[in-house]
């Protein structure tokens, strides 16, 4: 496929804003007092957790795993955790922070990983949510926009590596 200059948008920056603001303050109130920890999934989170954490004024540590199961705009069908949490997680909250959950392959590969840790709570928040692709029984605790089925890119979603930067999300034409 050849890259295209300028997507169609779906998601503009000003609606990103404004949602992951509301996410932030629900975020906010349900952590208060807890010893929370955020767990961001590489690398296509990126953008999504910069500027979530910056609307969650509780204190809160920060770590990372890296997870692969795309190839080119295709789902490989299997999850690759190619790193895992640094930090200690025994007993505290973990919000799981992903692009997007669509088949829920990869929050369910990675929450149960996370399980090995003995977390006092996981929970997940997302920025699309694509259910009309789900294959796996889980749901998105936070979730910024249902999506249609369509290939997306921007504000850190990729096709091979590229569109990452767009500052908003948008859809790719189909080949």
């Amino acid at each position: 496929m050849e890259l295209i200059q300028h997507p169609k948008v779906l998601v503009n920056e000003q609606k990103i804003a404004e949602r992951i603001s509301v996410l932030g303050k629900e975020i906010t109130k349900n952590y208060k007092g807890k010893k929370l920890t955020l767990v961001c999934v590489l690398k296509g989170c990126i953008p999504f957790t910069a500027d979530l954490i910056r609307e969650i004024p509780i204190p809160f540590i920060v770590d990372v795993v890296h997870a692969s199961s795309y190839v080119n705009k295709h789902s490989t069908g299997t999850v690759q955790i190619l790193s895992k949490p640094k930090l200690e997680l025994k007993d505290r909250h973990v919000l799981l922070i992903d692009d997007i959950l669509d088949t829920g392959r990869t929050l369910t590969a990675i929450s149960a990983a996370l399980q090995e840790h003995e977390p006092a709570s996981i929970k997940t928040c997302v920025l699309l949510d694509k259910p009309s692709r789900r294959t796996e029984p889980i749901y998105a605790d936070y979730a910024g926009f249902e999506i249609p089925n369509e290939f997306v890119v921007g504000y850190g979603l990729d096709y091979n590596e590229y569109y990452r930067n767009l500052p908003y999300i948008g859809t790719l034409d189909s080949d």
